[in-house]
Parts: structure tokens; C-alpha cells; sequence
């Protein structure tokens, strides 16, 4: 258990940041399968939509430190790909 002051201050603060970083990467996650279900579909007007919703989600994710930069980086490769398939 904390004992100091600040310790006390650093679990409220952690608790608050791993509330916010939670949202972050839910709301990458459903950008993501938004553009999987509308490949998933056959829909390339959709799907394309929904990628550029997604990619400035995924690049702010990796600016906010929620994902690692390589990670992004596939994510949005193989997404794009799927969507050029179409």
C-alpha cells in the first residue's frame, strides 16, 4: 500500500490514464474491425471510408504511447491491402 504522498497521488493518476488509454485502443479496435466487416462484406466504398477513419486513429494512438509503432504500422499496411484487393 502507498504510504507517501506522492505515491498516493501516482495510483489516482495511473488509475485515470489506464481509464483513458482503455478508451483509446476500444475505439482503435472498433475503427479496425469497422474496416474488416466492410471488406468482410465486399464493400470497397465502405471499406475505404472506414480506413480513413481509422488510420489517423491508429497514428494518434502510437503519438499517445497505447500502441507500439510498428504495430500501427501493420495494422495499417495490411488493411490497406485488403482494401486495394477489392
Amino acid at each position: 500500500m502507498a504510504n507517501t504522498p506522492q505515491a498516493k497521488k501516482r495510483i489516482r493518476r495511473n488509475q485515470r490514464r489506464a481509464e483513458i488509454n482503455g478508451s483509446r485502443v476500444s475505439r482503435i479496435r472498433t475503427l479496425v474491425k469497422k474496416v474488416e466487416s466492410a471488406l468482410a462484406s465486399g464493400d470497397k466504398a465502405a471499406a475505404q471510408t472506414a480506413l480513413t477513419a481509422a488510420q489517423p486513429e491508429l497514428a494518434r494512438g502510437v503519438a499517445r504511447g497505447v500502441l507500439h509503432k510498428n504495430t500501427a504500422s501493420r495494422k495499417f499496411s495490411r488493411l490497406t491491402k485488403a482494401v486495394a484487393a477489392l
